[in-house]
């Protein structure tokens, strides 16, 4: 595997750092340029062979760097005469790739993630093409990645467009896995936008371009900002301990009555209001270093009330309103089974016995296996006893909110072991406990 990185950027919201004398991706954090930290982080997966591609002052890099020998990597160099975009340099690469597939970093990207479950995710898919994805906490503003439930990426939805519907909090991260191919799709000394042309056209040509989707630290450092905010969470360790190559720890959240109101059975967008406390918990626990993860039973399906894509539609609509907030969900689970049959308008295709209904432990199990979580260390919250009796079956931490159901359900003889008026209040208790 090789490794291009796109370090020709003018840096225009840095200048209060870089002073125009040195090129925005050897603006310092914590002691280092950004450059280095990304080469740090590449050589620590074995990736070692890296093409940067220059321009803007482009020789303070190459003066900084050389060939990458006193940094454990070997460096070629790419310069750009005039800007080619975010995708005009692809052309000029051929001649320095030794390998059918390369990772491509934007220059101002700080990461710390275990790029080997994205390079099996991308050869397993067969894509040209696959896109790092993540929630972020400010989807509002941000571009959008659509993709169908494979990961197939589907289209972009631009921040500049009026949305007025509701949204999956599905952002794309500035990190790529690309195969070498790509590059014949670009022409020679030709301005080109990645994502709003070379790969809109591949996705219109019916190419494979996917999207990996991971909790995992990678963040846009351009502005001033966030640079201060990135060298925090280097200096506390948050950055490195999001690494799926470390074991993750999560807090599971039912969703009808702990984070939105319980209605009944929930089968339409407009019945679905966020509990008054749900946004703030979700933040905390986006600061906290634990998933935040939606686990729930939506029975709807299997009773005939509505389809797989009534459900996703309401969680886009959870999705939107925690965005708005400055919170996101890190994963959202639901089992569409019920096994009980005699209902009138009843789906028989999800009236079946499953692994994934609460207080089976199939979603959890799912979870823990994508994320690497240790369950001894995660916490099942919710307002019922089968949320109790999922979270012991899981062998995880069990809280119960007493919104919802509060639990009166009483389908199991439990107790949890942190009760709370809400979910606010449970969460607080939680990272009190620091488990």
């Amino acid at each position: 595997m090789q490794a291009v990185i796109m370090a020709g950027g003018m840096g225009s919201r840095l200048l209060s750092i870089t002073n125009d004398e040195i090129p925005k991706p050897m603006a310092s954090i914590a002691g280092k340029p950004i450059l280095q930290w990304q080469i740090e982080r590449l050589r620590e997966n074995n990736i070692t062979s890296i093409v940067i591609v220059i321009g803007h002052l482009g020789h303070k890099i190459r003066e900084f760097f050389q060939d990458g020998t006193n940094f454990g990597v070997s460096i070629s160099y790419i310069e750009e005469m005039t800007p080619l975009g975010t995708a005009g340099a692809l052309s000029l690469l051929p001649p320095f790739l030794s390998r059918k597939t390369f990772l491509l970093i934007f220059g101002d990207v700080l990461f710390d993630i275990d790029l080997w479950r994205m390079i099996k995710f991308h050869r397993k898919n067969k894509a040209i093409a696959t896109l790092f994805v993540h929630p972020n906490s400010h989807p509002y503003d941000s571009d959008l990645v659509v993709c169908d439930s494979d990961g197939r990426v589907k289209c972009f939805d631009s921040k500049h467009n009026i949305r007025d519907y509701w949204y999956h909090n599905c952002v794309n991260a500035g990190l790529y896995i690309m195969e070498s191919r790509i590059c014949s799709f670009i022409p020679a000394n030709t301005k080109v936008d990645l994502e709003k042309q070379l790969l809109t056209e591949l996705i219109n040509n019916h190419e494979s371009i996917f999207a990996y989707n991971s909790p995992e630290y990678i963040k846009d450092v351009g502005t001033v900002e966030r640079i201060v905010r990135a060298g925090e969470e280097l200096q506390n360790g948050f950055i490195s301990s999001r690494n799926l190559m470390r074991t993750q720890k999560a807090i599971f959240l039912d969703r009808d009555g702990t984070i939105n109101q319980k209605n009944g059975l929930i089968y339409r967008e407009d019945q679905f209001e966020l509990e008054s406390s749900a946004i703030q918990a979700v933040q905390l626990i986006n600061q906290s270093g634990y998933l935040a993860i939606v686990v729930t039973n939506q029975p709807v399906v299997a009773r005939g009330l509505c389809r797989i894509e009534d459900v996703n539609f309401i969680h886009k609509k959870m999705e939107t309103l925690l965005g708005q907030a400055g919170a996101f969900l890190d994963a959202v689970l639901f089992c569409p089974h019920h096994p009980d049959k005699g209902y009138p308008e009843e789906n028989s295709d999800y009236k079946v016995n499953c692994h994934c209904r609460k207080p089976d432990t199939g979603m959890l199990e799912d979870c823990a296996k994508r994320y690497n979580i240790d369950m001894s260390k995660s916490w099942m919250v919710g307002d019922t006893t089968v949320d109790i009796q999922t979270g012991i079956n899981a062998g995880t931490h069990t809280a119960l909110v007493l919104t919802g159901d509060a639990g009166k359900d009483r389908k199991y003889d439990v107790t949890a072991e942190l009760t709370g008026s809400d979910l606010l209040e449970v969460v607080n208790m939680i990272l009190k406990e620091g488990n």
